[in-house]
């Protein structure tokens, strides 16, 4: 007996020693991650015009520049319309860079930079928009094609997706042109016609014109993560994510064919029977969770500014990462960070009741985490669904995954350091673009690529991005323009 209660003691302190050893080494991990945080001064807040910029920005939504992959003239008339409205609204820019019109409706910028020598970057936004969902009009406050001013918003479909940042950046160039601003380097803006839609004929085309012209950039900025607010647990301060790395986009179309007859004699396989089923397998085997680099690198800059439990975590990844991925899971926009993921968008099947169709077809999306590719994502469709007689055709446009951007190096600085300018109040840290962005095209011929949206934003306005009832805040509207005014002295000045 004595043994035993020896025996029960000595695991018991044993227990207890490594209990606090692992508690020990959980603080050292929590108290000797400092922060990664860029301390610079907060600017005065530049004086810009919000009133008169909010008008124009107004003006611009009234043109309806809906994209269409189909259809690639359909906006025609209001595209020439939006590019005539630029150069009217912004002459000092227009005499002080040269313009030119790429695939008919693509517009490029060259702000000529005083030294030869120094490389370039490029500002890129998209002059295209989505079309409003059929039946939701009556659902919007105010117009979504009238551009109203109310309530401190500019109210209506591209006032945030994008071109709020598309006449920000118009606007703090001006500004600029007019002050005697030269830049140091070129500075080359970049704005496609169709982003909405692959941005094949837009920014491509364009980026295709740079590298035969041997251009080599140090860095683009598109449009991309947002100043979220409320919207990391733990984080008691909005949080500015610089997206360094972005998803591919991969379409497959799965086809399933059967003998076409009448309803009341059912063969055991029928076309649409065999898609569901492969559908319903392609659902339940979804890809992997994983963190990849840049998630990882987006925890660990968080971890320092977070409180509680959640620093604890962050700080002990070696630990606690089984948890905190199905903490991910358990949630879309945060799965979406995680794993590639997988969305079945449209199914088409059948014409009459009573007719067993001959075909059945579905459409999948995937967005694909760095290293994966179109050719793993179809290997994988093929394993998932187990069946020969599904036939997997990829999309055309489809894009693997850019390369991942290192959230160091001057750009990067120069980048943080404007946020941190324009944004006091915000933490700063690299994060995953789970969108697609025209600025997949120009990784072939830029050193960094960014994806970076000045805007604020908390998760009930993360319901109107491509939604109902688009907005953007007058005031907001203002610090998007000081940020690219500031970035351009920064980068360029």
């Amino acid at each position: 007996m004595r043994r035993f209660v020896r025996l029960v003691r000595t695991i018991a302190i044993v227990l207890v020693a490594a209990m606090a050893v692992l508690a020990g080494v959980l603080a050292f991990n929590m108290f000797g991650h400092g922060s990664r945080q860029l301390q610079v001064a907060a600017l005065p807040r530049a004086a810009v015009d919000e009133k008169s910029a909010a008008a124009r920005l107004g003006e611009a939504i009234r043109f309806r520049t809906i994209s269409n992959f189909q259809n690639p003239d359909q906006a025609a008339e209001a595209l020439r319309g939006l590019q005539a409205h630029i150069v009217a609204s912004f002459p000092a820019f227009h005499a002080a860079a040269k313009r030119e019109t790429v695939n008919d409706y693509g517009l490029l910028y060259t702000w000529q930079g005083s030294d030869p020598k120094a490389a370039p970057i490029a500002l890129l936004a998209h002059q295209d928009v989505v079309p409003i969902a059929p039946g939701t009009e009556k659902d919007w406050q105010q117009p979504p094609f009238d551009g109203v001013i109310s309530d401190g918003f500019v109210w209506g479909r591209g006032s945030w997706d994008d071109k709020g940042n598309l006449y920000s950046i118009l606007e703090a160039a001006e500004r600029l042109a007019k002050d005697g601003f030269r830049p140091k380097r070129t500075i080359y803006f970049a704005f496609g016609h169709d982003e909405e839609v692959t941005g094949q004929r837009g920014a491509k085309a364009i980026a295709a014109l740079l590298a035969s012209r041997g251009v080599r950039l140090d860095f683009v900025l598109d449009e991309g993560l947002l100043i979220v607010d409320g919207m990391i647990r733990g984080l008691d301060r909005p949080a500015a994510l610089i997206g360094v790395a972005e998803k591919g986009y991969v379409t497959l179309v799965l086809t399933a064919q059967a003998t076409p007859g009448h309803s009341s004699m059912p063969p055991r396989d029928t076309a649409i029977g065999m898609m569901s089923a492969a559908l319903a397998r392609l659902e339940g085997h979804q890809l992997p969770m994983r963190l990849g680099v840049t998630v990882d690198d987006m925890l660990d800059t968080l971890a320092p500014e977070m409180s509680g439990f959640n620093r604890v975590v962050l700080s002990n990844l070696w630990l606690f990462k089984p948890l905190l991925l199905r903490d991910f899971a358990k949630a879309g926009p945060s799965q979406a960070n995680i794993r590639t993921t997988t969305a079945l968008t449209i199914f088409n099947a059948g014409e009459q009741d009573n007719v067993l169709p001959g075909n059945a077809a579905a459409t999948v999306n995937f967005r694909l985490l760095p290293g994966d590719t179109e050719a793993s994502v179809i290997g994988h469709v093929r394993r998932a669904v187990d069946n020969d007689r599904i036939a997997v055709t990829p999309f055309p446009g489809n894009t693997d995954p850019p390369p991942v951007t290192a959230a160091s190096g001057p750009s990067y600085f120069a980048l943080n350091r404007t946020i941190r300018e324009i944004f006091p109040d915000v933490i700063v840290a690299p994060g995953l673009m789970v969108a697609t962005t025209d600025s997949r095209h120009y990784s072939g011929i830029a050193d960094n690529v960014f994806r970076f949206s000045p805007v604020r934003a908390n998760a009930e306005d993360l319901k109107r991005f491509h939604g109902t009832n688009e907005r953007l805040s007058i005031e907001n509207y203002g610090d998007m323009i000081r940020f690219y005014r500031r970035l351009m002295e920064n980068a360029a000045g």
